[in-house]
This record gives C-alpha cells, sequence and structure tokens, in this order.
C-alpha cells in the first residue's frame, strides 16, 4: 500500500513539473494555433498551388525576398496596403526590393490574392 501511495506521489508530481509551459511548448503551441487560422491555411494552399515559391521562401531570400521580410515591413499593415500588395502578385511590379521585378500572375483573382497576402502577413506572428 506504502509503494502504490509513493508512485501516485511520484507520478503527480512529474505531472505538475510537465505542466508548466516551457518555450518549446509555447513555440509549437503558437505554430499549432497559426495553422489554425483559415486565412493561414487559405494562403499557404493558394501559394503552394502557384509558382511563388519559385522565387520566394519563408526566411530566405531566393530571387524575390523572404516573406519574413515581406511580413516585417508590412507588420500591422491596413485593409489599402493589403488590396495593393494583392495587385502586385496579380499585376506585377518593380523597385519595391530591387531590380528584379515581380511576375505577374494575371490568373489569380483578387480574392486569392488577398489570401496569400493575409497568409505572409501573419508570419510576422509566428
Amino acid at each position: 500500500m506504502t509503494i502504490c501511495f509513493a508512485a501516485a506521489m511520484l507520478a503527480s508530481c512529474a505531472e505538475s513539473q510537465h505542466s508548466e509551459t516551457s518555450p518549446e511548448k509555447a513555440t509549437t503551441s503558437a505554430v499549432e494555433d497559426m495553422s489554425a487560422n483559415p486565412d493561414y491555411k487559405k494562403g499557404l494552399a493558394l501559394v503552394a498551388q502557384n509558382d511563388c515559391l519559385t522565387c520566394h521562401a519563408i526566411k530566405e531570400k531566393i530571387t524575390g525576398p523572404a516573406y519574413a521580410e515581406i511580413a516585417a515591413k508590412y507588420a500591422g499593415a491596413a485593409d489599402t496596403t493589403v488590396t495593393r500588395l494583392a495587385q502586385t502578385i496579380i499585376k506585377g511590379g518593380s523597385g519595391h526590393w530591387g531590380t528584379i521585378p515581380m511576375t505577374a500572375h494575371p490568373t489569380v483573382t483578387e480574392e486569392e490574392a488577398v489570401q496569400m497576402v493575409k497568409y505572409i502577413l501573419l508570419l510576422n506572428n509566428k
């Protein structure tokens, strides 16, 4: 009986030690919370369906800027900025991130482009 009681006490102590939020768990929770966001899910799917990852990566500059750089630059952007960035996806553009122009994506709808921009801006919260 004493052994059972001691085992139960050890188990409860171990559980209380693991119930504290460690930095690893907090980071994982933030990522899991982000991936549950509908804007994140829809935008990620659209980015994956198009050729976006040919020129962009999340943390590294390829031909175009890293999504993390874009997210940081436009953190807290107003709806008008989101719409303008969506138009850049559709129509292309140059001069904002260097000399290499952004390729136009005329088959992407405005709604899809806005969703992509929302996804990219959410990366600033990771």
